[in-house]
């Protein structure tokens, strides 16, 4: 391990600390000109996906990252590590693309694990094949997972991701139920049109299983580019929708910098709380202030907003020989000029000089 040199200054977002001159866990922080600090680690692991969503992904074309553009295993781990033992990050995602179609994802999970024991380590994904490598993930040291699933009819289903696997995602879903992960969450996107009349059914069915839904409005991340603030299905709306079946009431937990604000259900004049419902409000009702989290995408770059066009690379200066405290301060100062909101200090979603990433959602990693 390296060592901090004596009386070093730290520059842009990084906080040094020192003890007996070496660094130790969590001796700097990721934070940025705005006072928010990064400590949920998001580790895009692969571009490609097996669906084909359309709130994502255009249905052909795709133009997928080389093999050799992707970080290979070996230094997602490595990646990871800078993340908890020099910025103490506290949680760290993998995601995608699709991060089981990676064939070593047991491999990345498990060499986590043996370096940092406590930290949760969770995956979002459609859940196909999941049934299949469930025992593997778990025992390499997976702690939770989200599972996207906009529907649970069919045909919606389909016309959302171009393919007819409902089945397997279910299937997936129940694997993992009975693996023990607590809790699964499922990550909804309304889309006007196609699902926006059944969130209450979706939330039964998510209730009956014991799994907690989150609803999400539809970001201007999109491959087709045919995103529009008209056709946004709310988090007002979605609100409305549940509440003619439902009572929401807000969680009393103190919500912090999570994405999603949470909702108690109950029957409609009941008493007994059935679980909870999350939406998050990417677009309609801001929560930059309180983000917490920053990101790689597969081929190793830091993005410090998801909707930014800025990427700083760590993946070339890491294969070209950089020490772990090089990649640190790349990494900080990426971190420290992450915008005020939305990829910019002063437009928003909202305003017409607004530009959308260059990159599509499966491209940065959620």
């Amino acid at each position: 391990m390296g060592r901090l040199e004596p009386n070093r200054v730290c520059t842009g977002s990084v906080k040094c600390v020192e003890e007996a001159g070496e660094i130790v866990s969590g001796t700097r922080e990721l934070a940025d000109r705005f006072g928010r600090i990064a400590d949920d680690l998001r580790i895009s692991l692969i571009d490609k996906c097996n669906l084909r969503c359309t709130y994502c992904m255009p249905a052909e074309g795709m133009t997928w990252l080389p093999k050799e553009h992707l970080m290979s295993a070996s230094e997602a781990v490595r990646i990871a590590d800078i993340g908890v033992r020099i910025f103490g990050v506290k949680d760290i995602r993998f995601t995608g693309g699709e991060p089981l179609v990676r064939k070593d994802l047991e491999d990345i999970i498990a060499g986590v694990r043996s370096a940092h024991p406590a930290v949760p380590i969770s995956l979002t994904t459609n859940a196909i094949g999941l049934d299949k490598r469930i025992d593997a993930l778990v025992n390499a040291g997976l702690t939770r997972i989200n599972v996207s699933l906009d529907t649970v009819r069919r045909e919606t289903f389909r016309a959302m991701t171009r393919r007819d696997r409902l089945e397997a995602v279910i299937d997936g879903i129940d694997a993992a139920r009975r693996a023990g992960l607590h809790p699964i969450k499922v990550n909804a996107v309304m889309m006007r049109g196609l699902n926006d009349t059944q969130e209450a059914e979706l939330l039964a069915w998510c209730l009956g299983r014991g799994l907690q839904l989150r609803f999400i409005e539809q970001m201007p991340l999109d491959a087709d580019r045919l995103w529009a603030r008209a056709n946004l299905v709310s988090a007002r709306e979605i609100r409305g929708r549940l509440r003619e079946s439902y009572d929401l009431t807000p969680h009393p937990e103190p919500r912090g910098s999570a994405p999603a604000q949470l909702w108690d259900v109950r029957h409609l004049g009941g008493s007994d709380v059935l679980g909870q419902v999350g939406i998050i409000a990417s677009v309609t009702e801001s929560f930059c202030a309180a983000c917490s989290r920053t990101r790689l995408t597969a081929d190793g770059h830091v993005r410090s907003c998801l909707f930014s066009n800025e990427e700083t690379d760590l993946l070339g200066p890491m294969r070209a020989g950089a020490s772990d405290e090089e990649i640190a301060e790349i990494w900080a100062g990426a971190m420290w000029a992450k915008p005020r909101a939305y990829g910019s200090d002063t437009v928003t979603l909202n305003t017409p000089g607004y530009v959308p990433p260059e990159r599509s959602m499966s491209e940065i990693g959620g």
